[in-house]
């Protein structure tokens, strides 16, 4: 009898007794699946110890690449009996959708082509897999969930086979074409030899993602996660994420790095289903999907889905969202992560793409996230049902659309201690929404939207309990600093006819025409930024401009400003539940999501408030400004 299978049958015995308290298995690059999964006699693939891994089990993965998808077959039982994957402490570990590419023809100057056999791609091949969906736009020409990387960079997908052939650019192309026997790969590689680089291309569609729903309380801890060929993830549509939780509950994804996904880096989204792409990008289509996950085998229940935590990871560099969710992710945690270059260069466009693309995002927090560098999308979208919802102590900045987007949203929902700092700040196509110690340098745009009806909630549950457009206005705007371009709002956009406004400017004044009145107080507008018109005395600082300046040093950010002693003549009170009162639609209060009272008592950093003055915007005392003060990392 073999060393291997002597191993093998110990490993079968112990697994009932092991997992009785919860067994540790152990991957790593020298491993062999036929081991036990010991720290002396480790596995080789993740796959085959998720396949072992039972409730309360946590499998140990070792230093190296591992080029494989995880498809965890079954998850945890509660909180306390999960089923944890974790990097081994120190190490770096990296799971890979790609495979390297070798043997490369040079055809001419820096063109160059590699052949491949279509049975290296298995059952899927992403050069032969059209990005496709409701809402995508693909710009007139065909996109495919393929990518070719050059020592970690992606090189952007050719229209054609002949803009290859062209003289490289700043962004060098790739092209494929796919036959019944092979698929080749033309590519350009500027000023090197790819034979004596790291090729790689894509041949996974995800990297870690159940096939099946309802795998609960699983942890992935500590990865570097790179490389999937995903599809594009419409709120219609099972939404695959190079990670992702396929309609389960009780997730934690912490402290991993995420990137280079084609379309989604982390995603908690919906269940497929017979309709998937078949709405037709119409609001009725996507009212029929939430519908249907109703009533679903698993159905869209508080009790069933959601409650995930998504903490200090790094996402980036994924085409289409770093975290996307369509109903799977209410009741969910998204904290301290680093989200950036998200559809940055992106030949592709559509209406689900954004830093973080929520919807149905229902009592979820969103705290302390550092969102930058969303190519021509929002850093945040909450797009339908952000009830409950808590987006606070976040740091936005160079988002190229806007920091945050609020579409069709009934409220109520709470937005505080934030730093927006991006040329537009807030897009407001919602009501009920409450805007607390925030600070607002670019623009905030507000218009209704009366040409779709879209569902509200009870408190704190997933149950329609009506449908209606959103009027406009009926939002809370307190103890906010807001800071103009020096220059007053446009008279011509104030003067637009009663319910068809588009209101764009510094300040509030965009809301002058909004059908339901604000409820405003303690508010400071500097530099031209305008206050709402019904406002009882706004703290006005027209002539003085604070300088405000986000820096980078390293890996720290910094803000520069100057706000003088504006600040400390602020009429500001301290915000609480009694003080907002209910959002008009839903007769709903602004609470926590337990359905405690809500009092808005820290500040961006955590530290206390003061109970009778507290200072305007994030931070509660600024202190010496001239070294900066830095906001992240915290």
């Amino acid at each position: 009898m073999s060393r291997n299978t002597v191993l093998t049958l110990t490993s079968l015995l112990l697994v009932p007794l092991t997992t009785l308290h919860g067994a540790e298995f152990h991957v790593a690059i020298a491993g062999n699946d036929a081991y036990a999964g010991t720290a002396a006699a480790p596995l080789r693939t993740l796959q085959h110890a998720a396949e072992l891994a039972q409730p309360g089990d946590v499998i140990t993965v070792h230093g190296g690449v591992y080029r494989e998808r995880v498809n965890p077959p079954r998850g945890g039982e509660s909180e306390e009996k999960r089923i944890v994957y974790q990097a081994a402490p120190g190490e770096k570990v990296e799971i890979a959708g790609s495979e390297v590419v070798q043997h490369w023809t040079q055809l001419s100057g820096e063109v160059w082509k590699a052949t491949l056999s279509n049975a290296f791609f298995c059952k899927f091949n992403p050069y032969n897999d059209l990005i496709r969906g409701d809402w995508f736009n693909p710009k007139g020409r065909p996109h495919h969930t393929g990518a070719v990387y050059l020592n970690g960079d992606r090189l952007a997908e050719a229209a054609k086979v002949d803009e290859v052939m062209k003289t490289a650019s700043t962004n060098p192309l790739w092209f494929a074409t796919v036959d019944a026997t092979n698929t080749t790969i033309f590519a350009q590689f500027k000023g090197v030899n790819p034979n004596e680089q790291l090729i790689e291309i894509n041949v996974r569609q995800t990297v870690f993602y159940p096939d099946k729903p309802g795998r609960n309380f699983i942890t992935v801890r500590g990865f570097t996660m790179r490389h999937a060929a995903t599809p594009w993830a419409p709120p219609t549509a099972e939404q695959i994420g190079l990670i992702g939780t396929h309609w389960s509950q009780g997730w934690i994804i912490e402290s991993n790095t995420v990137s280079h996904s084609i379309c989604s880096g982390i995603a908690l989204g919906k269940h497929g289903d017979q309709f998937d792409n078949t709405s037709a990008n119409t609001a009725e289509g996507y009212v029929k999907t939430i519908e249907r996950a109703h009533a679903y085998a698993i159905p869209w229940t508080k009790e069933n889905i959601g409650h995930h935590l998504v903490r200090g990871n790094e996402i980036h560099h994924c085409g289409q969202a770093g975290i996307v969710g369509s109903l799977g992710c209410a009741f969910s945690t998204i904290e301290g992560n680093d989200i950036h270059d998200i559809h940055w260069n992106q030949p592709f466009d559509g209406a689900e793409m954004a830093g973080i693309k929520f919807h149905g995002a229902i009592d979820v927090v969103i705290r302390g996230n550092h969102i930058y560098r969303c190519g021509s999308v929002s850093g945040l979208w909450l797009d339908w049902m952000a009830q409950g919802t808590r987006v606070t102590q976040n740091l936005f900045h160079d988002n190229v659309s806007e920091d945050l987007f609020l579409e069709v949203d009934h409220g109520p929902f709470m937005v505080d201690n934030n730093f927006f700092l991006s040329r537009v700040n807030i897009g407001d196509m919602s009501e009920g929404g409450a805007f607390v110690h925030n600070l607002f340098t670019g623009k905030i745009v507000s218009q209704p939207e009366r040409s779709r009806d879209t569902p509200f909630h009870p408190p704190h549950s997933t149950a329609v309990a009506g449908l209606t457009h959103i009027a406009g206005g009926d939002d809370r705007f307190y103890n906010n600093i807001f800071i103009g371009d020096g220059t007053p709002g446009a008279d011509s956009v104030k003067a637009a006819p009663q319910h068809s406004p588009r209101g764009s400017g510094y300040g509030l004044w965009g809301y002058d025409q909004r059908e339901a009145p604000l409820q405003t107080g303690g508010n400071v507008l500097y530099n031209g930024a305008q206050a709402y018109r019904k406002e009882s005395n706004p703290l006005l600082a027209a002539g003085r401009n604070p300088h405000v300046k986000l820096e980078q040093a390293g890996g720290e950010f910094r803000l520069q400003c100057d706000f003088g002693a504006e600040l400390q003549r602020a009429g500001a009170g301290l915000v609480t539940t009694a003080l907002l009162g209910k959002a008009g639609i839903p007769q709903a209060n602004y609470e926590n999501a337990d359905g405690s009272a809500l009092e808005i008592n820290t500040d961006f950093f955590g530290k206390d408030r003061s109970k009778t003055k507290p200072t305007p915007g994030p931070v509660e005392v600024m202190g010496d400004t001239k070294q900066g003060i830095k906001v992240w990392p915290k």
